[in-house]
């Protein structure tokens, strides 16, 4: 459904871009015409995608290391970036989240996941914003941010408590500032997944195949989330064919979190018998 040019003539930085959800999305934005930066704490993670990249987009993929909890780092990575010319998207993917009780948890392991997603998408979304409000974004030339949350940021969550309050922040962050920088031509959106499996976070948040059944089974389509149909949706909306869409979260998550939230969604547990004795009452 995409033209190949889709992307082209856009500069992006995605955060945490060298695994995961944000590899396959940096990968979406290259192969639509996009030129591409990727920023992470590893850097040799960070140079072995680029390499991958290179071989099927010679000269357009760069990376910079950078943790993104640390203010000053974000603004010297900054610098280096717009030393080869402006961004002009901006998508804040870099997170970090853990099953715990939350009377289990320390301020450590508090500020473990709050530094990195509140904070940090605080830092790199406020230090594009400041530099393409002093240049002036020509009406031609628009800029975006593209931030991943989550459906519990709104629904809240038990045992991600500091996912959730970061997460909500994070979408907290993303409404106003659309309001607040439209008039500089920066639309600010954001994007709440449901379940898509990947290497790593996913063995950390799905303890044994008997919780990864039941939380298939939560979801009405009866599958969990495809890479690509993400990068897809995130395309889209980074792109100029979404330049009315501002301050919005759309969800992928097959229907989820709507389900989970009707308060009768656990009939379908009913057998034929339960529901023909319901109708004789």
């Amino acid at each position: 459904m995409f033209v190949t040019d889709l992307l082209k003539g856009k500069r992006i930085l995605v955060t945490g871009g060298g695994s995961g959800l944000g590899k396959t999305m940096a990968a979406r934005y290259l192969a639509l015409g996009a030129d591409l930066v990727i920023c992470g704490r590893r850097e040799e993670v960070l140079t072995e995608t680029v390499a991958e990249f290179e071989a099927e987009h010679p000269g357009r993929a760069s990376w910079q290391a950078c943790d993104i909890r640390d203010a000053a780092a974000v603004e010297a990575m900054m610098d280096a970036v717009w030393q080869d010319g402006p961004l002009d998207v901006l998508v804040n993917n870099a997170a970090g989240n853990f099953i715990a009780k939350s009377e289990s948890l320390s301020p450590r392991a508090l500020d473990a996941v709050l530094n990195i997603v509140l904070h940090g998408t605080g830092y790199v979304t406020l230090a594009c914003g400041k530099r393409w409000i002093a240049e002036g974004r020509p009406e031609a030339r628009p800029a975006s941010v593209l931030s991943i949350v989550t459906t519990y940021a709104w629904t809240g969550s038990p045992y991600v408590v500091p996912s959730a309050m970061a997460k909500a922040g994070v979408l907290a962050m993303t409404r106003s500032l659309a309001a607040e920088w439209g008039r500089h031509g920066i639309r600010l959106n954001a994007i709440a997944p449901g379940p898509f499996p990947t290497e790593g976070a996913w063995q950390r948040l799905v303890p044994n195949p008997e919780i990864e059944a039941k939380w298939k089974d939560r979801i009405p389509l009866g599958r969990f989330g495809e890479h690509p149909e993400l990068a897809n949706l995130a395309a889209f909306l980074v792109s100029d064919q979404a330049g009315f869409i501002n301050g919005e979260v759309v969800t992928i998550d097959g229907g989820e979190w709507l389900k989970g939230a009707g308060e009768f969604s656990l009939m379908e547990h009913l057998s034929e018998e339960d529901w023909a004795a319901m109708r004789g009452r």
